[in-house]
């Protein structure tokens, strides 16, 4: 059963562009990387850091403007880490045409107070 979430949404600005209007990739990844430590620390009850990214590939571009979504799921929980499919769409400039422009697995580890990987907690089956 998939639970994925709308995690996050941020228009993308021209500070956050190349010359030509296009949106850097490193962006529209620390996008993800913030909307993947959100849910995992949702589900962790507490800090995480992310261990690796995988099997990430640009899509389509984000342009100035655009609208950029990000979708979170926690696809695989281990016994200090967690796997999440994370994407990021887009909501092209004054339209509701949304793109899907990328897509990456991320691995977040839970950390307690000291900074050392921690157990994730059992999931809540409410």
């Amino acid at each position: 059963m998939r639970d994925r979430k709308s995690t996050m949404r941020v228009p993308a600005m021209p500070a956050d562009a190349n010359a030509a209007g296009d949106i850097f990739g490193g962006w529209v990844m620390s996008q993800m990387d913030l909307a993947a430590g959100i849910r995992a620390a949702e589900r962790a009850g507490g800090r995480v850091v992310t261990k690796a990214v995988r099997e990430m590939a640009f899509e389509k571009p984000v342009k100035i403007g655009d609208t950029v979504a990000v979708y979170t799921e926690v696809v695989a929980v281990g016994r200090t880490s967690m796997t999440l499919s994370v994407e990021a769409w887009a909501q092209r400039y004054h339209t509701h045409e949304q793109e899907r422009v990328t897509s990456a697995e991320f691995v977040m580890v839970a950390l307690d107070a000291e900074g050392r990987p921690t157990p994730v907690p059992a999931a809540n089956e409410d």
